[in-house]
């Protein structure tokens, strides 16, 4: 028989080893010739790196791993992945170490596609998670604070994992507390373990939870189209009692993806483990197409081959204590006319106006709703008005109106933000709603004296604008509507990509 010496990468799965399932291995093989594999009976791996961050199960307790011993870990930078060598019983250990430059393609962006629930006008991300793989649709809150889902509902997985109290998962997550769970043992229910607060958007209820880690597998992306799945073995989230997904949320829903400023929500996780910018760009739609979640660096390109990352406007980002994001909002004009609002209301802190994926429409303080509905009337005074159709104030004859590439032709609202010139402007696509047939209604809502800000932009708004989150430089970057610029949030090519399990996976 020969025999021959060859490298590559290989997942880990099987009953052998189920604590080792979605580990992935580079492996320098005496194989044999005619097709067999070297985890095969008649083939031995001499070398195998195991390439993750963090710490892994006993190899000894792996059937497969039966004749190795443990090598040294190596000493690297930071930025380096942890390298655990296993060498079999009669080789010596190598003297070259494999680092994580010699692991090829590591993405630069990773891409969510994004779609809209008419029912109740929430934007939704279908996430690969668990082993076996298996999509799990969550509610996009771009304010959350981590990724919870429901655990309680046939969450099957053999990779999952809850972090001891006081572990340094516990520590990266920033929690303290310890929790107990005197049910039966279940993903959500183990004792000595770090418990944390899971939020519904919607309801405003929250829930005790516990941390938990499993493996999270993400398509990812050159800006033009979806690549190959890349994965996280081990990514942090809280695990919820169903009745926290029970309240507001799409059938099938199973918790929130949480895109705010914190250590465990889905951008920082993403950028710190493949080594990228904390970066993220939105782009919502309307139910009829598919919306784009960018994580990482641009080109962002949607159909015809148009990069939306440039030009931007830009405007710094405020970010409160809970992680949400706020802009400055200095006054807000009319067709050109500026509104006269009360100017302490849009003095607030950390900003007078917070970002919102959860709020269907743009959410306005009552005085402030009360002066911008009369003027914008003042300034349609030639469409008829008709009976306001809820939770709407204001709503004309469509009949009356003249369709555009950029909406019925009505008054134009701008933002004015840090400075007079750095406007966003909202156009009739995002301004105008159409409860009904024949009937435009400004697309604004009151929110009595007391919101959550004086301003909160709601996602009908956000529709075809793209969003660009520069946590690093703390900037928002802000497009206004790309219908100005011949494209829409929905024209980010898939064409035959694969977004399931069953897509090719690479470990990076």
């Amino acid at each position: 028989m020969q025999f021959l010496t060859s490298y590559r990468v290989v997942r880990l799965s099987g009953p052998l080893c189920p604590e080792w399932g979605g580990q992935f291995v580079i492996q320098r093989d005496t194989g044999c010739m005619g097709g067999d594999t070297c985890l095969s009976a008649k083939c031995t791996p001499t070398l195998i790196v195991i390439i993750t961050p963090y710490a892994l199960p006993p190899f000894h307790h792996c059937p497969i791993f039966s004749t190795a011993r443990n090598g040294s870990l190596s000493s690297l930078p930071p930025r380096f992945f942890a390298l655990i060598i296993l060498v079999a019983a009669d080789q010596q250990p190598p003297t070259t170490l494999l680092t994580n430059d010699s692991v090829s393609s590591r993405p630069n962006a990773l891409v969510l596609l994004v779609s809209k629930n008419e029912a109740t006008n929430l934007h939704v991300v279908d996430i690969q998670k668990r082993t076996p793989l298996k999509p799990v649709p969550l509610v996009l809150d771009v304010n959350g604070r981590s990724l919870w889902v429901d655990c309680e509902s046939n969450y099957l997985s053999s990779t999952y994992n809850a972090p001891q109290c006081h572990s340094t998962q516990c520590s990266r997550a920033n929690l303290h507390d310890c929790r107990t769970c005197s049910a039966q043992t279940r993903p959500g229910c183990h004792n000595n373990t770090c418990g944390l607060n899971a939020a519904n958007p919607i309801s405003g209820e929250t829930a005790f939870g516990e941390l938990a880690q499993d493996v999270l597998s993400i398509p990812s992306t050159d800006g033009s189209s979806l690549g190959q799945l890349v994965t996280i073995p081990q990514f942090l989230f809280a695990c919820a009692p169903s009745s926290l997904a029970q309240k507001g949320f799409p059938p099938a829903v199973q918790g929130v993806v949480g895109l705010g400023h914190t250590s465990i929500a889905l951008p920082t996780q993403l950028a710190s483990h493949f080594g990228f910018q904390q970066k993220f760009a939105l782009c919502l739609t309307s139910p009829l197409n598919h919306g784009v979640l960018f994580l990482g660096e641009a080109p962002y390109r949607l159909h015809p081959g148009i990069d939306v990352s440039h030009p931007l406007g830009s405007t710094p980002l405020s970010i409160s204590r809970e992680g949400e994001y706020f802009i400055q909002v200095t006054s807000i004009r009319i067709n050109e006319r500026v509104v006269p609002v009360n100017p302490a209301l849009l003095n607030r802190r950390p900003g007078s106006t917070l970002i919102s994926t959860t709020t269907p429409y743009t959410v306005l303080e009552h005085s402030i709703y009360q002066t911008f509905t009369q003027f914008y009337a003042n300034q349609m005074s030639w469409a008829p008005r008709v009976q306001p159709i809820a939770p709407f104030g204001l709503c004309f004859d469509a009949t009356k109106m003249t369709a555009t590439q950029i909406g019925p032709e009505v008054a134009n609202i701008d933002l004015v933000l840090h400075n007079r010139n750095n406007v966003w402007r909202i156009v009739g696509a995002n301004s105008m709603v159409q409860p009904r047939p024949g009937v435009w209604c400004l697309g604004f809502v009151d929110g009595g004296s007391n919101p959550k800000a004086p301003i909160i932009l709601g996602s009908y708004q956000l529709e075809d604008n793209l969003l660009q989150f520069d946590l690093a430089r703390s900037k928002l970057g802000f497009s206004s509507s790309l219908l100005f610029r011949g494209t829409h949030c929905g024209n980010f090519f898939v064409g035959s990509a694969q977004t399931s399990a069953a897509k090719e996976e690479k470990h990076v």
